[in-house]
């Protein structure tokens, strides 16, 4: 039995266990498959966990050797597995002797090559012995940098340079796993794809891009692909050390199981495969994939012609040039205190009505009484308590805000908000958003209200904001952040300045004056049809090539 290994700093190891379709659909995907000669491969398993992929990996070279007359002795470079807990690694050995046993291989053979098969240590950290792989497949785990210990985060991030910022481990997995590929190596693994729509994910993008290709990229947020259920975002994803080729996606529903994906594994197995529709899935080949380190948009090709034509041929929605601009509102640390509905607990000269999510519910700005304390003075600096009796004493009686980090890391400043407020934001003309929503749901807020963190806002000294306003109504920017942003369970979609910022628009003052009039009175009725038709004048397109004609009655539903 192996000595337990001790990894300080880990709180829960991210274990989170592959059904069996799953791994059977990437192990066909990867070509490991048991008409080939897999005796003569290396697969490597990062992240063994109780055997989900090893039992599958084990059962096909069996067979593969049963078909070769190879001898189970000469297998012992086949696999190489790791694991951090040592109940894993003794669980995983029992189920690979257990297999060749029953296969006909002798007990002291099953025994040694289970033995060498499975390390018990740490992927990321170990090394990995023994020549490069032609396959690296699995699940690694999902743990957050804030998770590790900062002593074992930075040996981390300097052994895998694209393990930077506040992003997850299965990030450094990845990057070695392509860097043990063989020529023509492949890595499978299902795992979150927020990486590939999050800034963390910017050098393991570039990477990829630079070095390797992507061959497959199965969305599966809502399908059932773990043995509990999990919001990992999961995605099939194949990777291959080759040049950039076609790529196939695909975008499923939680009605994709396993026929379906076997199903989808034999069309891409067909030279001449372009497209499938299957139930709960959507897929289709896509002649290139996308460049260096940018944000990767997912979708149909002719979604995905239209944000190429787009990037290419318009501005982003923030854009100094035109004195625009997309932010987030204020995050206070302290809602509970900071957030207040009775603005006589202060100075009158200390609250500032504050814009949330409810205001915008009905889709026009309907304020429901809420103000902000605000400990900030207009200079950016924070007011003197003493010339401030009142908010004082309110904000001395609520001892909570002393916890915060803010208020450990400066106790001179424990009374300041997480974000500093800008009070001349107040008065701007802005077009508020909220995050997570199914559909783009932009609402003019006139000035006079400070916008809260659960509002993202968009203002501009070069646009009329109700033109700007239609344009942000329209399919053709709902079409960006599908393509861009990370969507949730149920088909939410994150509404977070780093998506709304890549938005391309036209510029405001080459906008003819008639479809102005469109885009302004679209916005107004909050009629989501009229503002795509206004939209796409504006920018020239034709919305059936780009798959984006108008459906139904067209009313935004609020």
């Amino acid at each position: 039995m192996p000595v337990t290994l001790v990894i300080p700093g880990i709180q829960n190891y991210g274990e989170v266990f592959t059904r069996r379709w799953v791994v059977e659909v990437l192990l066909d995907l990867t070509g490991y498959t048991a008409d080939r000669d897999l005796g003569s491969l290396r697969l490597v398993e990062p992240s063994c966990g109780s055997g989900a992929f090893l039992g599958p990996i084990v059962e096909r070279l069996i067979a593969s050797t049963q078909s070769y007359e190879r001898e189970f002795s000469s297998l012992g470079d086949a696999i190489r597995a790791y694991d951090l807990q040592a109940e894993h690694v003794a669980v995983s050995r029992a189920l690979c002797r257990d297999l060749l046993i029953a296969a006909g291989a002798p007990g002291s053979t099953a025994e040694a090559l289970a033995e060498k098969w499975i390390d018990h240590a740490d992927f990321l950290l170990h090394e990995v012995s023994g020549s490069a792989a032609d396959v690296v497949i699995g699940n690694p785990p999902y743990i957050r940098y804030d998770d590790l210990s900062d002593d074992l985060a930075a040996r981390y991030r300097s052994t895998w340079p694209t393990m930077r910022g506040r992003g997850d481990i299965f990030v450094g997995f990845i990057e070695r796993s392509l860097r043990l590929l063989k020529p023509s190596g492949k890595v499978g693994f299902i795992c979150a794809d927020r990486w590939m729509r999050n800034q963390y994910g910017a050098d393991l993008r570039e990477l990829v891009a630079r070095d390797y290709a992507v061959e497959h990229i199965w969305t599966m947020h809502d399908v059932d692909a773990f043995e509990r259920s999990v919001s990992a975002y999961p995605a099939i994803t194949v990777l291959g050390n080759h040049a950039q080729a076609s790529a196939v996606v695909a975008d499923t529903t939680s009605e994709f199981g396993a026929a379906s994906a076997h199903a989808l594994v034999k069309a891409v197995q067909d030279g001449g495969f372009e497209e499938f529709v299957g139930k709960g899935v959507k897929a289709h080949r896509l002649p290139h994939w996308f460049d260096g380190g940018e944000l990767w948009p997912t979708g149909s090709p002719a979604r995905l012609a239209l944000i190429e034509y787009l990037n290419d041929n318009f501005g982003p929605l923030h854009d100094p040039d035109t004195q625009t601009k997309v932010s987030i509102g204020v995050a206070t640390g302290a809602d509970k205190v900071y957030v207040i509905q009775d603005p006589t607990v202060v100075e009158s000269d200390r609250v500032l009505p504050l814009a949330m999510r409810r205001d915008l519910m009905s889709g026009t700005f309907e304020w429901q009484g809420n103000y902000l304390i605000n400990p900030w003075a207009e200079d950016g600096s924070l007011v003197s308590l003493a010339d401030y009796p009142q908010m004082a004493a309110y904000l001395s009686n609520h001892p909570v805000l002393r916890e915060r980090f803010v208020a450990k890391k400066d106790p001179g400043s424990w009374y300041r908000t997480i974000d500093k407020v800008q009070s001349s934001l107040t008065g701007k003309s802005k077009l508020l958003l909220q995050d997570m929503k199914t559909t783009i749901h932009p609402v003019l807020e006139t000035g006079g209200y400070y916008p809260h963190h659960n509002l993202y806002y968009v203002i501009s000294d070069a646009w009329d904001m109700e033109v700007l306003g239609g344009i942000l109504l329209s399919q053709i920017a709902q079409a960006f952040i599908e393509a861009y942003c990370v969507r949730m369970r149920g088909g939410t979609l994150r509404f977070q300045a780093q998506y709304l910022k890549r938005i391309r628009v036209p510029k405001p003052d080459k906008i003819d004056a008639d479809i102005e009039q469109a885009l302004r009175g679209a916005f107004r009725t909050r009629d989501t049809n009229a503002a795509t038709q206004a939209a796409a004048a504006a920018y020239g397109i034709d919305l059936k090539e780009y798959d984006l004609m108008p459906h139904g009655g067209g009313v935004d539903a609020t």
